[in-house]
């Protein structure tokens, strides 16, 4: 016989009335197993986030190591200096000085170090970044470096003499993710300039401050097929592209000094306010007669805005091309042009979309000197090389890289960069633009978790069901796993949890995880009636 047994649940903040259908005898067996249940339902004992962000590290244990939260943050990709997690490292410092040994954390203590930063940590360690499996992602990186490592041909800048003390030893790769993970490997703290690198930077701010039909009346859009420090104009009278000289010149005089120049830190303040210097400037300046052949050559054709000093224009342009970076701090200015002109690491806005959407397409077309056409044709992303040494690659909203080595071949690319980007990078991850996401099987595609992973996280979910696993229920509840998935009898967690008899287990997937009561496998059994079945 049928009858309509009511049940009142919380969720959150509300008391919510469920209307379960059952047979007379089941609704009085459910009311006595699950009325310990009810009478503790309320929002005060519900898992916080940071509660379960304490037992996914803790992993069973009462306290938590400082280096085991360190260790498991950077296993996600952040990193402990990340500004977005100041408050958080702040306040870890200052409450280990009240834990018992100096060195752990109970949950009370945890809490209150996590608390100020939780949503980013917990979109950290339930996996939502762009990057879900980060640490097998970089170990691949690591691998692609090493493989590139091996080249020893090319030869050194040298007609800058600041470049030519570079050791031709010297490799680095770095990358940013548009959510602010980020991996080094190599000699990626070591400053070199810019040189043709910041190119499309400068050419992204005089877009964002002036809009692209102002930028492009004096400059082309076009490659040139020519070397990029030639004196040849257009057909009319323009530069070919602003990733030649002559255009990058003109693209200088466009640019507000005042407002992104100020007390000397310009681009640092414009990408992600890291430490840029300048003292190469001069050694830049003193070899650059061709350039200012170029500047002259301009000046003479009308290139410019009215009213440019063509000479401190030339002075500003080869402060560009000297300031210093290090393979982590460019590739934050690589990982803002990913992410649409906003600074992964900082949150601020400091291109405007239509200025990153003119910078890449110019970029892919002409970012790469005469090989361009072939670098666009292998590896399908934006990118700039300059004769330091440096490629920055953008993978649009994934990731930006700066790949740092001097040796460059006869184009004036670096040997061990084209290599990385050319025949590694591309023919391992799905990153070229246009290899198809869906049906390209033989490259790894880093944005998505594991083929199998919803088999994995099935079997996974029901096993820790079936042994009493809280714990481990609590770490698939943080990572975002849906607590209701089905095995191929249609059997939930909640299913198993009851027929093993795992109070526990059923306590949190009704209060915690909000899961349905009474969802009914293969053969139309709902949880309980499994439980009453087995025993």
């Amino acid at each position: 016989m049928w009858c309509y047994m009511a049940l009142f649940v919380q969720r959150g903040p509300l008391l919510v009335l469920l209307i379960q259908p059952c047979r007379t005898g089941e609704s009085q067996e459910f009311r006595r197993r699950t009325s310990c249940q009810i009478s503790v339902r309320n929002p005060g004992i519900l898992p916080s986030l940071e509660d379960l962000l304490f037992y996914t590290v803790a992993e069973g244990q009462d306290t938590i190591p400082a280096h085991k939260f360190l260790t498991a943050l950077k296993g996600t990709g952040l990193l402990t200096g990340d500004p977005r997690l100041k408050e958080c490292m702040d306040t870890l410092k200052e409450t280990l000085k009240e834990s018992a040994d100096g060195v752990t954390l109970d949950r009370h203590l945890f809490k209150k170090c996590v608390q100020s930063n939780i949503v980013l940590l917990t979109q950290a360690f339930r996996k939502k970044f762009v990057i879900p499996d980060f640490l097998p992602f970089t170990s691949h990186i690591d691998e692609l470096y090493e493989s590139a490592g091996k080249l020893t041909g090319g030869q050194v800048a040298d007609y800058i003499p600041q470049l030519a003390k570079f050791s031709p030893d010297l490799w680095g790769v770095s990358l940013c993710t548009v959510d602010g993970q980020r991996h080094t490997v190599g000699d990626t703290k070591v400053p070199f300039c810019l040189q043709s690198c910041v190119k499309p930077l400068k050419y992204a701010v005089a877009v964002h401050d002036h809009g692209t039909e102002y930028v492009h009346s004096f400059i082309g859009k076009e490659p040139s097929g020519l070397r990029f420090n030639k004196l040849f104009l257009n057909e009319d009278d323009q530069p070919h592209n602003p990733m030649v000289n002559a255009g990058a010149i003109v693209c200088t005089s466009l640019i507000k000094v005042n407002k992104y120049w100020g007390a000397g830190r310009g681009v640092s303040c414009l990408f992600n306010h890291e430490r840029i210097l300048f003292d190469r400037f001069q050694s830049e300046r003193e070899s650059g007669d061709r350039n200012f052949a170029i500047g002259y050559y301009l000046k003479e054709k009308k290139c410019f805005p009215e009213g440019t000093d063509m000479t401190s224009v030339l002075d500003f342009y080869f402060q560009l091309c000297s300031i210093e970076v290090t393979c982590e701090s460019a590739s934050v200015m690589a990982a803002t042009l990913a992410n649409g002109g906003i600074c992964p690491i900082t949150g601020e806005r400091v291109l405007s979309p239509e200025a990153v959407r003119n910078t890449l397409s110019l970029m892919h077309s002409c970012g790469m000197y005469d090989f361009s056409g072939q670098f666009a044709f292998h590896v399908g992303l934006p990118a700039k090389s300059g004769v330091a040494g440096g490629i920055l690659l953008v993978v649009p909203n994934v990731m930006g890289i700066m790949c740092w080595s001097p040796p460059l071949d006869k184009l004036g690319n670096s040997v061990r960069g084209i290599q990385f980007c050319t025949v590694h990078l591309v023919e391992l991850f799905n990153f070229h633009n246009y290899d198809n996401l869906r049906h390209f099987a033989k490259k790894y595609d880093p944005r998505r978790e594991g083929g199998d992973q919803r088999v994995k996280s099935v079997i996974n979910l029901l096993f820790a069901a079936y042994t009493g696993d809280v714990s481990a229920l609590r770490r698939f509840a943080l990572s975002s796993v849906d607590m209701e998935q089905r095995d191929y009898d249609s059997r939930t967690a909640l299913h198993v949890a009851a027929a093993e008899g795992h109070i526990e287990v059923v306590r949190f997937l009704l209060e915690a995880c909000k899961v349905n009561p009474a969802p009914r496998d293969r053969y139309v059994l709902k949880p309980l009636q499994v439980n009453v079945f087995v025993n």
